[in-house]
């Protein structure tokens, strides 16, 4: 058999259940073929990227009237912020170049928190292609050094808002302190597990990098050409931040050797970090053990607005208590009348100084610790926690007696609800990891969450105080 016969048959095999074609539509076919031929190629819309745009628009046209990057401008712009105006020296007809008005970075900032934006240069970014970011800078250009400097060296300015923030909402009557909770958020501080350094270590590490200070330093002298005096100063101003840093670890080691100590812990164990000396490792809400911070935050339980902000590098939050209730009183005038913290917090002399501090006016709600039991004594019927024991004060007695009762658990309750929420809202807000280093710049970066929180707290509670009005643009510009 010919192959031509054999495709044939197998075409034949494979087809033969299928209709003949008619001639007719053959012929309608080959017709319509020739009919699109002829009138030519298909014509198309095709993108044309390389095509230069001029748009005739005004910056204000950007954003809707209750978009939040307006509310963010108003609240900014009752800010008393004379503290940095009038630090500038451009002024007048002296030498030098126009400084950025602090209104737009203090306001880039807040609204980058709220976005969940929390890098300098992603900020400096979105100046130049976000709308919103855009319309807060009003067409002044903004670049990250400027917004980082800004971020790390206002830390007094940001606690002085913050307490502006919170006596205005105090004098408004617009928060109750009746219930004030109180809860600390380990975050992860900017800094390796391994930039951890123990005494002998850090030593060696400091004759080396002095060292490398000395030889970059003769180098430069030696040979002045052999690269550009931008490039050289750079190398040299690296190698003497190392050197600093590891000197602040030196510094700071006593301090960590003291911790050890009084944990019971061998003080030659004690290690500090080269890269922030002021972070130190703490247990976080995961189990494990990481460089971080302890973000304390005092939040109303009626009203979710925190009237405190305080961090610090112990991971125990056994001694924050007290410094907490003494900023609150300072920041309101005001002493809380119940104050709910988790059972790390009531150590019996943090519960007596309370007491002492505001002349027994505020109640501390914490659950009791179960009593220990001794090795030994399970045939011994457990005592009554709530019951006053020996050694205890009338303060550490009237908190047991009052944990006993069912309205103090009850009242207790709004501890979790209250912290815990506003936890949740600070990570969600992008506080997961400390952008700076440095308890300062940390302290900075957590009094910006605190303000940004408040602003959106004062768009539900006490919109009149930024000059709105109880409509729906108000709850949209809260949402947004």
């Amino acid at each position: 058999m010919s192959q031509d016969e054999h495709q044939g048959e197998a075409a034949g095999g494979l087809f033969e259940d299928l209709p003949a074609v008619r001639r007719e539509d053959e012929q309608a076919a080959r017709q319509a073929r020739m009919a699109a031929k002829r009138q030519g190629a298909v014509r198309l819309l095709q993108p044309n990227r390389s095509q230069i745009e001029l748009r005739a628009s005004d910056l204000e046209s950007l954003l809707g009237e209750d978009h939040r990057a307006r509310l963010v401008w108003g609240y900014v712009e009752q800010q008393d912020l004379s503290r940095l105006t009038d630090a500038i020296k451009a002024r007048g007809s002296n030498a030098g170049r126009a400084a950025i008005d602090p209104r737009i970075l203090f306001a880039l900032w807040l609204y980058a928190v709220l976005e969940g934006v929390g890098s300098g240069r992603e900020v400096a970014r979105l100046t130049r292609e976000h709308d919103a970011y855009r319309w807060l800078c009003g067409g002044v250009s903004v670049n990250y050094h400027a917004l980082n400097d800004f971020r790390s060296g206002n830390e007094a300015l940001m606690d002085e808002v913050l307490t502006a923030n919170v006596a205005a909402l105090a004098a408004a009557a617009a928060i109750s302190l009746e219930r004030v909770a109180q809860d600390g958020m380990r975050v992860r501080a900017d800094a390796g597990a391994a930039s951890f350094r123990r005494q002998a270590s850090l030593e060696q590490h400091l004759a080396e990098a002095g060292e490398l200070v000395r030889e970059v330093k003769q180098r430069a002298q030696d040979d002045p050409g052999a690269s550009s005096r931008r490039a050289k100063a750079a190398k040299q101003r690296a190698a003497e931040d190392r050197e600093e840093r590891i000197r602040a670890a030196l510094e700071q080691l006593p301090q960590v050797q003291a911790a050890k100590r009084r944990n019971g812990d061998k003080p030659e164990d004690a290690r500090a970090s080269t890269t922030d000396a002021d972070a130190r490792v703490m247990k976080m809400g995961d189990g494990g053990f990481r460089p971080a911070f302890n973000v304390q935050l005092a939040t109303t339980c009626e009203d979710q607005v925190i009237v405190g902000v305080a961090v610090s590098n112990v991971g125990s939050d056994m001694a924050q208590m007290v410094p907490m209730v003494e900023q609150v009183v300072e920041r309101t005038g005001s002493t809380p009348g119940q104050w709910l913290v988790d059972g790390g917090f009531p150590a019996h002399e943090q519960i007596d100084a309370v007491h002492e501090q505001t002349q027994g006016k505020t109640e501390v709600l914490a659950p009791v610790p179960e009593p220990r039991r001794k090795s030994g004594d399970d045939d011994t019927p457990p005592t009554d926690k709530h019951q006053r024991k020996e050694g205890d004060t009338d303060a550490v007695a009237q908190w047991r007696q009052r944990m006993a009762g069912d309205e103090a658990k009850e009242l207790y309750k709004q501890r979790a609800a209250t912290a815990e929420c506003v936890n949740a809202l600070a990570r969600n807000r992008g506080l997961q990891r400390m952008p700076v280093r440095g308890l300062t710049k940390v302290r900075a970066v957590a009094y910006l969450y605190a303000l940004a929180h408040n602003l959106m707290r004062m768009v539900k509670i006490a919109p009149q105080l930024l000059g709105l009005g109880t409509g729906a643009s108000v709850a949209a510009a809260a949402v947004a």
